[in-house]
């Protein structure tokens, strides 16, 4: 839900081109409220069906099973006219690696049933889930990767850390973020880290975090690697607040 945008993969799409999509704008408790409704209000005018989700409380999970059973509606009617019975809605959970589809799953289905974690792919093999007795979902590994087309596109998937660790520098991403809090969040830089950039270089910035939290070196030199790895782990654990990068 942070960049539904930079998110997405248009070579999937196409692959579904012929379906109803069901958009999930899944942990929307970590974004902000009014940009995930403007996210939801772009996508609905391009035609597809959203909700907006967080599987760790099950918050809109029944607006999800909403969607899901508004998308199969046509061919329900369909079948009935034809004087079949109408089958299970069958969907599949697709989506780029490390948004929590695991997570989103085992939340619909109200018990574990696909593995979790926080790398990307954890998901090994396709499975057919029921839901209930009107709703079976396949879950896939999550291996389609975004198609970066910008630096800046590429800087917020490390920065969600959908691509793997070995794909950017922390450093890089972390004067990333740092950049984001500087022009659109200053308040949380004050708040939470205790920081008021004023005309810092993000350099500078991390450089004075660092010595806030006592990250130094040998000689007091600020230790900016950790300092990286700690803010990237704050933002993507959410404890920087709701920060949405679209």
């Amino acid at each position: 839900a942070r960049a539904p945008f930079s998110c997405r993969n248009s070579d999937l799409e196409k692959i579904a081109r012929n379906k109803k999509i069901v958009m999930v704008l899944n942990k929307a408790d970590l974004a902000s409220p009014e940009a995930i409704r403007r996210y939801m209000q772009t996508l609905e005018q391009e035609g597809f069906l959203v909700a907006a989700m967080d599987s760790l409380s099950g918050k809109g999970r029944q607006a999800v099973l909403r969607m899901a059973k508004s998308a199969f509606r046509e061919k329900a009617e369909e079948l009935q006219r034809k004087g079949r019975r109408p089958r299970a809605i069958r969907a599949m959970v697709m989506g780029v690696p490390n948004i929590g589809k695991s997570t989103f799953l085992n939340c619909l289905v109200g018990q574990k049933i696909a593995q979790t974690g926080a790398k990307p792919g954890v998901t090994r093999g396709k499975q057919w889930v029921r839901l209930r007795e009107d709703i079976e979902l396949l879950d896939t590994p999550g291996l389609m990767w975004p198609r970066v087309e910008s630096e800046e596109q590429g800087l917020k998937l490390a920065l969600l850390d959908i691509v793997g660790e070995n794909a950017y520098s922390e450093y890089e991403v972390g004067l990333y973020l740092l950049s984001i809090l500087k022009d659109k969040h200053p308040q949380i830089l004050l708040e939470k880290l205790g920081l008021d950039a004023g005309n810092q270089l993000e350099e500078e910035m991390l450089a004075a975090i660092a010595r806030k939290r006592g990250y130094l070196l040998k000689g007091g030199v600020p230790d900016l690697d950790k300092t990286c790895q700690v803010l990237l782990q704050e933002f993507r654990r959410g404890k920087l607040g709701t920060i949405s990068l679209d």
